[in-house]
């Protein structure tokens, strides 16, 4: 993080849809599927978190995701492209048919990250250092009164919905709340620092966490709320951020903005990962509609690494004309834009997913970060910017 940005934060952390032609033609889909029977989708279902809904295919995570599946909650909901300026204390909100800012709204300070509940109901506004959580109401697109809740770097939801998992970087946490009411309902301490990014494993038994000041991975049982593991990543200096679990479920991927690269784990084991360079200051994950390839947006370079998951090898890498500071964000609902912020260029950019051609540069207020595209299809989120199954 550059040395401004950490003076301002002081503990804070650092920190698609895509159409088949954004890879070569050569490539194959995932793997195939077919209806499991009855006997195995029983025991399949015996081993899920309870209360969480079950997968629709259970060799693709990202199954619900798919251009158009919307659910009847945010059916109506206008599209929209929300952008927390954590210099400016303020939400940027987005028309994406236009590319303008149609809308700014005041927050709490120092807002990082613009969070769907897991009932898509609510986006949660995260004001770290006003240890407040604003709401919007994203059919109107208006703010509500904050809720206080201390050091909300970053936000996740359960995937039974039950609990919210804050990311309290500052006071070293994991903190379970009620999903709705926001009480706390346990705060687990960890001994690592800057509790950063999280994804579940398709039984949502278990998540990675990255804690990004320390280089350190941690394991949580979601059930018992308890960290189960814990490891240093095998790099002096390790600043992991994104975590994004594979559409099969096997293989877990960490940006690194030290390492200029993903780490690739095996969430199960939870043995020594190895490393894939993408591109320099790697920061975030994103996953295309078709479950083919993700999207790593490397930072520190001005470009975003396409992936293939077939192969796991970088297939593209599109370069920001005239460079960027490509951070967090998501990817259009009919997964035909990439919509990433620019960290340090007051700026957020919008990427055609079919070739990586720039469609916009749009001027939003200081230190944009974790922008959600909202409505997205899915289920329910699992929080962050906008992770749904």
């Amino acid at each position: 993080m550059a040395g401004a940005l950490l003076l301002a934060c002081a503990a804070a952390s650092a920190c698609a849809a895509s159409h088949e032609q954004a890879r070569p033609a050569r490539e194959k889909p995932s793997r195939a599927t077919g209806a499991p029977s009855s006997a195995a989708a029983s025991k399949a279902a015996a081993r899920l978190l309870p209360g969480m809904p079950p997968p629709l295919d259970p060799h693709d995570l990202y199954a619900g995701d798919r251009p158009g599946r919307l659910s009847p909650v945010v059916k109506g909901i206008p599209s929209r492209v929300y952008v927390p300026n954590t210099l400016s204390n303020t939400v940027s909100v987005i028309d994406p048919k236009t590319y303008k800012v149609i809308r700014t709204l005041q927050v709490g300070n120092q807002p990082q990250h613009v969070v769907p509940s897991w009932d898509l109901k609510t986006l949660w506004v995260n004001n770290d250092l006003g240890n407040s959580l604003t709401p919007i109401d994203p059919a109107t697109g208006k703010a509500g009164r904050p809720v206080a809740v201390h050091d909300p770097y970053n936000l996740y939801f359960t995937p039974n919905g039950k609990h919210a998992v804050v990311m309290a970087s500052a006071d070293r946490a994991l903190v379970f709340r009620d999903a709705h009411t926001m009480r706390v309902v346990k705060s687990v301490p960890v001994s690592c620092y800057g509790v950063n990014h999280a994804d579940f494993s398709p039984d949502g038994r278990y998540f990675i966490v990255s804690c990004e000041f320390s280089g350190e991975l941690l394991k949580v049982d979601t059930a018992r709320m308890k960290v189960i593991g814990q490891q240093r990543l095998p790099l002096v200096g390790a600043m992991p951020q994104d975590v994004k679990i594979s559409p099969d479920g096997r293989t877990w991927y960490v940006a690194d903005m030290v390492a200029d690269g993903v780490w690739v784990l095996n969430g199960d084991t939870f043995t020594r990962p190895r490393l894939l360079p993408t591109g320099r200051g790697a920061h975030g994950l994103y996953v295309s509609r078709d479950s083919r390839s993700m999207y790593i947006t490397n930072r520190g370079e001005g470009s975003i690494s396409v992936l293939s998951f077939a192969t796991g090898k970088l297939v593209e890498r599109w370069r920001l004309p005239g460079g960027g500071s490509p951070d967090m964000g998501g990817v259009s609902a009919d997964g035909k834009v990439l919509w990433l912020s620019g960290r340090y260029n007051s700026e957020v950019y919008a990427i055609a997913t079919r070739d990586g051609r720039l469609l916009a540069r749009i001027p939003v207020g200081g230190g944009p970060h974790g922008l959600a595209v909202f409505p997205q299809p899915g289920r329910y989120s699992l929080g962050h910017t906008g992770v749904f199954r």
